[in-house]
């Protein structure tokens, strides 16, 4: 039995962080403290200051773990990563957003503009996050228009023999063909990184020289061209650009609506707005509004390098420390912001309660829907996960299985799957035993269904309450007969076929046991449910297919001999024109190309037919 009052006993008065466990060993909940003891004890006290959720949480608590810390800092530190490790059940929990976009300019001879994703390599210039990616589009866009920066890749950089369409359009130079030399490009790669950074006046004052030198010397045109770029970038600076000063700063802002709590967070940059997300916290009804932005900044910042500057309603002297020591810079939480800061902060505030109120207005009609379609199965009310597959290929080729999963009144993509189909082919060569017929759905549905919910059966997923196949009676069936082989008689099956025109809201539902289809009307609230996950299916399958299948036309058959490396894939492509025109040479002519040994020659011969 677990005893509170021996576990507090033995707990110094020392900072440090604390995780509370259940009897199965799982982490309920992990918590930082500026006093250990003190802290810890408070959960046993018997007074009425506890929460309902914490009280449940407490009545789960079978053991307690604690570490100490030197600091308070050093136990926000550690908190955040414990929290993003073990998720427990009862912290605020936000999602893990590691795909903030950036826009880039390489460090290339002649830079190049570009949208960027992932690990940053420090031979090249960043500037971000952005919130979204139609935020650095639309800043790749506007710096296109007014630096004309190049935006190619370097493979199709090297290899232009004359200008682009861009060039013609007025959206690049075209340094690829010389037409603008690297001084003057350079000029124009520093304009941008300055416009980037918030400094648009010296980016002004650069070009209006320009356009006075162009002037001095005749060319009206040149100059005609900076006096556009001017008035371009004034344009954008009185739409774009926020008064106050050029810091990069993060506002943050809370709102509920009902039990839906929205964190919104604007991001400005160099003193232009990039745009705000809405973030929707798990495990935060009860939790107050500094509870969750704490929350918030201690999770985000983990992964993503704080600014110089946050504006939030909230103030905490260790948070404060501890993001400053991870960013390697002074981090300052302003909670009184004046002037152009308090205009930021009531427009993120209300943004926030805006994106509750969506969410929460979301949820009830996602519930009505749910119901509505639960009413037309005739299944309990318990069913609530949704599963539903669909099968991608072309004339058989890259054939893909997807598997989307819709709980929780909403779409939930981090549990999405595809599966990757085998499929037979005319190559003479063996063939795996498990592959299929190409263009056989049934099969392909019943491989994909099969490697699901063996798993899940096998105790490593959940179990859905109801399973959407895309598709008619032979996919019912070939659906019917894997549950059955699986044990899993009591999951709900539904087939959603297409009407007779395959329009929207013709769909006919098809299940097991019942003599003939169901048909929803256009405007039932349950065939919208169904033909929102199905659509997802469809589109997260055909996705998957596009990308195998392409992944397959950019392969050359050649990469896969052992000897061929790229300098000898040229020659051989080279010299015969492209992969036909290699397929019909011989080997004696296979052997006459430079660096190809006559054992080489019957390898490649050999595997080519």
């Amino acid at each position: 039995m677990f005893d509170p009052a021996s576990v507090v006993s033995n707990l110094p008065h020392r900072p440090g962080v604390y995780r509370m466990l259940n009897g199965a060993g799982d982490v309920l909940y992990v918590g930082k403290a500026l006093d250990l003891k003190k802290r810890v004890a408070s959960y046993f006290q018997k007074s009425g200051s506890l929460s309902p959720r914490i009280l449940l949480m407490v009545g789960q608590v079978a053991a307690l773990e604690a570490t100490v810390t030197r600091s308070e800092a050093e136990a926000l530190l550690l908190e955040s990563n414990l929290i993003k490790t073990l998720t427990p059940r009862y912290n605020i929990l936000f999602r893990d957003d590691k795909t903030y976009p950036y826009l880039v300019l390489t460090g290339h001879r002649y830079p190049r503009l570009g949208f960027h994703r992932g690990g940053l390599d420090k031979r090249h210039h960043y500037f971000g996050p952005f919130p979204n990616a139609g935020a650095v589009r639309e800043s790749i866009a506007l710096l296109q228009k007014v630096f004309r920066l190049r935006t190619c890749e370097d493979t199709v950089f090297v290899h232009r023999s004359r200008p682009c369409l861009l060039h013609q359009i007025r959206r690049c130079t075209a340094p690829c063909v010389g037409l603008i030399g690297e001084h003057e490009y350079a000029e124009d790669v520093g304009a941008a990184a300055l416009f980037l950074a918030g400094k648009e006046d010296q980016v002004i004052e650069r070009l209006a020289a320009r356009m006075s030198d162009a002037a001095l010397r005749l060319d009206y045109e040149e100059a005609a061209v900076f006096r556009d770029r001017i008035a371009a970038l004034r344009n954008v600076r009185e739409k774009q650009f926020v008064s106050g000063t050029g810091d990069d700063t993060d506002v943050i802002a809370y709102g509920r609506a009902a039990g839906v709590v929205c964190v919104n967070l604007v991001m400005i940059r160099g003193g232009r707005h990039l745009g705000d997300k809405n973030f929707f916290p798990r495990n935060a009804d009860e939790c107050s509004p500094e509870q969750v932005i704490e929350a918030f900044m201690q999770q985000h910042y983990l992964q993503h390098a704080p600014p110089s500057r946050i504006v939030a309603r909230t103030k905490n002297r260790a948070l404060e420390q501890s993001l400053a020591e991870r960013a390697g810079h002074k981090v300052r939480i302003d909670v009184k912001p004046g002037g152009a800061a308090r205009a930021w902060l009531d427009m993120a505030e209300r943004n926030a309660a805006l994106g509750a109120s969506q969410a929460l207005a979301q949820q009830a009609t996602q519930a009505g829907r749910l119901g509505a379609l639960q009413q037309a199965l005739d299944v309990p009310e318990t069913v609530q996960r949704i599963e539903c597959f669909d099968v991608s290929h072309t004339l058989g080729e890259a054939t893909v299985a997807s598997c989307v999963v819709y709980d929780r009144s909403a779409l939930q993509k981090s549990e999405y799957r595809r599966y990757n189909i085998r499929v037979n082919t005319d190559d003479p060569s063996p063939i795996d035993a498990g592959a299929i017929a190409p263009g056989d759905d049934y099969a392909a549905l019943r491989e994909a269904l099969t490697r699901r919910y063996r798993k899940i059966v096998a105790g490593e997923g959940r179990v859905p309450d109801l399973v959407l196949i895309d598709g008619g009676k032979g996919q019912l069936a070939v659906a019917t007969e894997v549950f059955a082989e699986l044990g899993m008689t009591d999951v709900a099956l539904v087939a959603v076929a297409k009407g007779e025109d395959r329009r929207p809201g013709q769909e006919q539902l098809l299940l097991p046991g019942r003599a003939g289809p169901l048909r929803l009307g256009s405007d039932h609230p349950g065939l919208h449910l169904v033909q929102q996950v199905r659509d997802e299916a469809h589109r997260f399958a055909i996705q998957g297919h596009r990308a195998r299948r392409g992944k397959t036309r950019n392969t050359s058959t050649l990469e896969n001999i052992p000897g061929i490396g790229s300098k000898r894939r040229h020659s051989l492509l080279s010299r015969f024109g492209g992969l036909r025109g290699l397929v019909a040479a011989s080997v004696e002519e296979l052997a006459q190309v430079e660096g190809i040994s006559r054992e080489l020659a019957e390898r490649i011969y050999d595997e080519l037919h």
